[in-house]
């Protein structure tokens, strides 16, 4: 693909950005760049929530460099901010500094920013473009667009499994069904997301730690457990200091382990009521809202996996297979869904496949009628 200068120019700031792809919850991921007589004197980016963002960031590199910015050009991933947070407004820094020119590669949906900032700067009479690269932008801050527009977490499901469609043997052997290479990539998918999410089956099955280990990292996302009787051992590894914890339970619970979990200081209890035996996904996305989970990783089992899928509650379907053939009596990935007719079929659209070692990871989005 031949890209314009724009383009090209903007491609640095979407490479910057993503370095930083899971680092900045609850803000979206943004990296600028700063154009002068064709050549880039300054890059930046935001590092993590609280630290200065990413277009402050490109001006000091700039600035520290000894350029001076009077009629140099931005290049900005997403709209800069015009409202105090933790940080200064954006617009701000770039008005002060001489920056003539602002490209953007898409708007904020923050209400508080949604198009301000670029009315602002262009109010200052600073030049500005916006929708350079705009799909890959807003594919970069995916969870962050469904976070400020639906107030719920951005549901990432993930499923690894041999070509037949199978998680595991009619032993439970599963150990390991995708490779090395394959298993590397799901740690990086868990250091892109806040939070990664099991039911009590597989806590009880694997022992899982959820934490990243397989990549160099700089935080470990929530583990979060469904656990609506409170049956997994409190000396599991979920439970312990490697990371924070939330569990959702119900009043069916031990009140004694209950009370136990939570002296311990890392870890978070949530009761809440059932439905026909089972807990409403709206109720844990609601609860996952209030704490600032932006990207939740629903990693198992497979009838946790069935509910969201059940009920359309994803966003995005990571789908590792295996060149392996288990069989009809091995345990299917996907538990029965209801379906009687073909016409009923959970339809999704295929963004990208791509080989993993000898395993397929192939990116599904739910479908929407139109080619991503």
């Amino acid at each position: 693909m031949k890209y314009s200068l724009d383009e090209r120019y903007m491609q640095v700031a979407l490479d910057l950005a993503r370095e930083r792809k899971g680092y900045t919850h609850p803000n979206p991921t943004v990296g600028a760049v700063i154009v002068k007589d064709g050549q880039i004197i300054g890059k930046g980016k935001h590092e993590k929530a609280g630290m200065p963002h990413a277009e402050r960031e490109a001006i000091k590199d700039a600035i520290q460099k000894g350029y001076s910015l009077q009629g140099a050009t931005m290049y900005i991933t997403l709209e800069p901010c015009c409202h105090y947070g933790k940080t200064p407004p954006c617009t701000n820094a770039i008005i002060d500094s001489g920056i003539k020119r602002v490209v953007v590669a898409t708007l904020d949906p923050n209400p508080k920013v949604a198009g301000k900032g670029i009315k602002i700067l262009q109010e200052r009479g600073i030049e500005t473009e916006v929708g350079v690269l705009e799909e890959e932008a807003k594919r970069l801050n995916e969870d962050f667009f469904i976070f400020i527009t639906e107030k719920r977490p951005f549901v990432h499901l993930k499923v690894a499994q041999s070509i037949d469609g199978k998680i595991a043997t009619a032993t439970g052997s599963s150990k390991w069904i995708t490779g090395e290479e394959a298993r590397q990539l799901a740690h990086r998918l868990r250091n892109e997301a806040t939070a990664v999410m099991v039911g009590v089956g597989t806590a009880l099955k694997d022992n899982p730690s959820l934490t990243v280990r397989y990549i160099q990292t700089e935080k470990q996302p929530v583990r979060v457990l469904l656990d609506k009787q409170l049956k997994t051992p409190l000396n599991f590894n979920i439970f312990n200091k490697d990371a924070e914890t939330v569990v959702f339970t119900s009043d069916k619970a031990d009140k004694g382990k209950i009370k136990e979990l939570e002296s311990r200081g890392n870890i978070k209890v949530i009761t809440l009521p059932l439905y026909q035996g089972r807990f409403s996904l709206e109720d844990i996305l609601s609860n996952l809202y209030k704490l600032d989970i932006v990207h939740l990783l629903v990693e198992g089992g497979g009838d946790t996996i069935t509910q969201f899928l059940k009920q359309s509650k994803f966003d995005k379907l990571s789908l590792f297979l295996a060149p392996k053939i288990i069989g009809v009596d091995g345990i299917p990935s996907i538990h029965n869904l209801g379906i009687k007719d073909i016409n009923d079929t959970l339809n999704l659209q295929i963004e990208e496949i791509q080989k993993i070692g000898r395993d397929l990871l192939i990116q599904l989005y739910p479908y929407s009628g139109k080619v991503l």
